[in-house]
């Protein structure tokens, strides 16, 4: 059975470092994720050894102006950002009580064995190792799911990631078109690669966010995206590495269900009226008599008009019914019909 089960928006809470290195907190993110009606909740696994080295300097320094994390090194900010290993457990066995699916961003072999031992039923590759072949060719190796965001790949890049997938062993395989950085502007989205990417892999296809609210993600429905995956936190206010781009519960839940909506709002090309609108047909404009009129009288250019409501012939014809004779007599407010002329 798929991970992704069904044809309507799956949506994913990332709480990635919101939990602040609280369980505590971390256990209430998940509630609140759970609470709001995403599908699914997702966490990262590594630790600051096994994404860098421990430096202070140089490459290994923030020192960006436009980085929310300039002033310190990536060791720290990682040491930060990670869900201890020890919470794992925890965290997976809470969102089952909740009802809510839990999977997790391995960073390195040893994170892929380690989730392997939980049972996780589903990998999230991270834009900035959608190029790191052996860590894809050893996730794939598990046979589970593969939700792969597309940030900073090239079109290239992807057909590598999919073959070495395919050939590994995975053939359940999501794309999240995805922009690499914190926050997002909505003008470097790109949505237009969504259906291009769903056409040339051939794969489920949606988005990871980093822009600020949800008309993004929302948008990406409509252009055939059916999962979205949004940073969460249980306030913005409180602080968290990805706080400035996460959502607080009461806007995932409207993200969820606006998603919902969009996506039963797209149905399929129709021109007829819809069985709701049928009612409708009779506040559509028809001809009809304006004066009472006696049998043989010719019919003049303002004894018909064309109002509402739609019983009536319809108003193409005015021009066929004036200087025709009635038929019999007829009274102000008979709808105009065939047998009357």
């Amino acid at each position: 059975m798929s991970f992704i089960e069904r044809d309507k928006p799956f949506i994913i809470a990332e709480m990635s470092g919101n939990h602040n290195q609280s369980l505590e907190k971390a256990l209430s993110i998940v509630d609140l994720a759970a609470d709001t009606g995403a599908d699914a909740l997702k966490i990262q696994t590594y630790t600051p050894d096994t994404l860098t080295l421990d430096l202070d300097q140089g490459d290994f320094f923030i020192s960006s102006e436009k980085s929310l994390w300039k002033g310190t090194s990536l060791y720290k900010l990682y040491e930060k950002a990670h869900t201890p290993w020890e919470w794992h457990e925890a965290i997976f066995r809470r969102a089952r009580k909740k009802g809510i699916k839990c999977f997790s961003t391995p960073f390195d072999f040893t994170a892929v064995d380690f989730l392997e031992e939980l049972g996780c039923p589903c990998y999230k590759i991270a834009s900035f190792e959608n190029g790191d072949l052996p860590l894809i060719r050893k996730i794939a190796s598990t046979g589970k799911p593969i939700i792969a965001s597309t940030g900073m790949a090239s079109l290239g890049d992807l057909e590598k990631l999919i073959r070495t997938a395919r050939e590994a062993g995975c053939q359940d395989i999501t794309l999240l078109k995805c922009t690499s950085s914190y926050p997002a502007s909505p003008a470097d989205a790109n949505l237009m690669t969504i259906p291009h990417m769903k056409e040339t892999f051939q794969v489920r296809v949606g988005i990871s966010d980093h822009t600020q609210g949800i008309g993004a993600a929302l948008a990406s429905i409509a252009l055939g995206g059916q999962v979205i995956e949004k940073h969460f936190t249980d306030s913005r206010a409180l602080g968290g590495v990805d706080s400035a781009f996460s959502l607080e519960p009461a806007e995932m839940k409207q993200l969820v269900e606006e998603s919902l909506t969009v996506w039963q709002a797209l149905g399929h090309v129709s021109y007829e009226p819809t069985e709701a609108e049928k009612s409708s047909m009779k506040f559509r404009r028809s001809l009809y008599f304006t004066r009472d009129m006696k049998a043989g009288e010719i019919i003049g250019h303002d004894d018909v008009r064309s109002i509402r409501p739609g019983y009536g012939m319809s108003p193409e014809h005015i021009d066929l019914v004036r200087g025709r004779r009635v038929t019999r007599d007829v009274s102000r407010g008979t709808a105009v019909s065939w047998d009357l002329i």
